[in-house]
């Protein structure tokens, strides 16, 4: 739509004719004496007539062409504009990471499809995390696999096919054969140094307990608490195992607590799938809309008219004079 940014200055529109009633034209009168030999008195005087100001009269063409031009000049003052349609951005409100377990153990045959055939640990989680990254179109998220340690496979994005590239390329022991949940939980926590975004979650699954971590995960936990970062975990191992292989879900539940998270366990694809669709749940999409019309600017368009209608009346002039100015000089002659 059209609009004018400083339509208050329409009010200056009667402004001429305000100035021609209060200030009218300069007038004065002086006595004078007609005499048909001015010209021999003054040439015996030795002295000569001065001129005294001259007036022209308007013409129609100024009547009509000064108040148009003083129209056109003001409308541009008054800053027309065109407004766009507006242009909506979604801004992010929370920025998701995911921190996999690839130590070597996630390739355990254990876990039951939903058509109940055995299938690694890791393949049951590429499914499932796939679909729980579909389902987030709008959070930023990142992705760490950690083993002997944590590494960053990509930071904070809203590319998710990139995400879910990176997800499906994930190959268990890539990391190392150990599990480093605390260096894993550090890690995250300084990915998140950068982020703007008012809510930081953490999903961090594992299937065994912390055997290499410099960091221990009861201190990382604390350190994410105290920077507002949410940890949720998910736990896929054997509680009953032996060793490295044990899934420790007593500091699993500590670090949950520590960080007002939750702690969840999943023994089948059926059930890990549960538990992502409960994270959805839990996170639900915190988006912020901007909105904002462009404006484009319209006011050289009457200025620009004005300036023109001043010239053409000018040429239009100029070339009544010199016609009439030659014609005067043909009579002369003749």
């Amino acid at each position: 739509m059209y609009v004018l940014d400083h339509s208050w200055l329409l009010v200056l529109l009667p402004l001429p004719v305000i100035i021609w009633w209060l200030l009218p034209a300069y007038r004065e009168q002086s006595a004078a004496v007609r005499i048909p030999f001015f010209k021999d008195i003054t040439a015996a005087a030795g002295i000569g007539a001065t001129e005294g100001s001259v007036v022209p009269k308007t013409n129609l063409g100024q009547k009509l062409i000064a108040p148009i031009c003083w129209i056109l000049i003001v409308l541009a003052l008054a800053r027309p504009q065109y407004i766009e349609p507006p242009i909506e951005k979604t801004e992010p409100q929370r920025d998701l990471m995911l921190a996999i377990d690839l130590s070597q153990s996630m390739d355990t045959r254990d876990f039951h499809d939903p058509a109940g055939n055995l299938q690694a640990r890791v393949d049951a989680v590429h499914t499932v995390v796939a679909d729980f990254i579909d389902k987030r179109p709008e959070d930023r998220l990142g992705l760490i696999a950690f083993g002997d340690a944590p590494y960053p496979l990509v930071p904070f994005t809203l590319d998710h096919r990139t995400v879910r590239a990176m997800l499906a390329d994930s190959l268990p022991g890539m990391a190392g054969p150990r599990t480093a949940i605390g260096d894993a939980i550090g890690l995250a926590i300084k990915m998140f140094e950068e982020s703007t975004a008012p809510d930081k979650v953490l999903i961090l699954l594992t299937d065994g307990n912390d055997t290499a971590s410099k960091m221990p995960p009861d201190k990382a936990a604390g350190i994410a608490s105290e920077k507002h970062i949410v940890i949720h975990t998910v736990g896929i191992g054997d509680p009953n195992a032996q060793g490295e292989q044990k899934l420790d879900t007593a500091v699993l539940q500590e670090i949950a607590t520590a960080t007002h998270g939750r702690y969840f366990f999943g023994q089948d694809q059926a059930s890990l799938q549960n538990i992502y669709e409960l994270l959805d749940q839990l996170t639900p999409e915190n988006q912020k809309i901007l909105s904002w019309r462009p404006r484009i600017e319209l006011f050289h368009y009457p200025l620009g008219a004005a300036l023109i209608l001043v010239l053409v009346y000018h040429s239009i002039m100029w070339l009544l004079s010199a016609r009439t100015d030659r014609r005067r000089e043909k009579e002369a002659d003749a």
